[in-house]
C-alpha cells in the first residue's frame, strides 16, 4: 500500500518550501528536507521517505549516482535527535539559526571517515560511523 506522504506529488509542495529562487539544491535545502521529513512524519518515517524523495530529486537533475543512502540517513538522524531536543523550533528558520552546526556539510566528518562515506555500500545501504 502506498501512503500519500510517499508520492511525489507531496514531495513537489514541500520542495517549494525548501528551495531559494534560484533552484539551487543544496546541503541546507537537504538539512530543511529533513527537517520538514521529521516534523510531519516522525523520526521512525523520515530517513526512508528522504531517502525516497531525494532519489527523485537526483534522478530529476540527471545525477542517480550522487544519492548516498548512509549520508542520507546520518544527516536525517543527527537532525532528528535535534528537532526532539528542540522541539518549540517549528519552523526551520528558528531551528537552523538555533542549530547553525548543521548547516555545515562537514560535520559529518565527525563520525565517518571520507572513504567509508565514498564506499558503495554506504551510496546503496546503511553503514555504521567508524569515527
Amino acid at each position: 500500500m502506498t501512503h500519500d506522504h510517499d508520492l511525489p506529488a507531496d514531495l513537489a509542495g514541500i520542495m517549494t518550501a525548501v528551495l531559494p529562487p534560484d533552484g539551487s539544491f543544496r546541503h541546507g535545502q537537504h538539512i530543511h528536507l529533513a527537517f520538514l521529513a521529521v516534523r510531519r512524519y516522525g523520526a521512525a518515517a523520515a530517513p526512508g521517505l528522504l531517502g525516497r524523495w531525494i532519489r527523485h530529486v537526483a534522478a530529476y537533475e540527471r545525477a542517480p549516482q550522487k544519492y548516498n543512502e548512509t549520508v542520507t540517513r546520518a544527516w536525517t538522524e543527527i537532525v532528528a535527535h535535534h528537532v526532539d531536543a528542540d522541539p518549540s523550533a517549528d519552523e526551520f528558520d528558528v531551528f537552523a539559526d538555533r542549530h547553525p552546526a548543521l548547516l555545515d556539510k562537514r560535520l559529518i566528518t565527525r563520525h565517518y571517515s571520507s572513504s567509508v562515506l565514498a564506499s558503495p555500500a554506504a551510496r546503496s545501504g546503511w553503514v555504521p560511523p567508524d569515527l
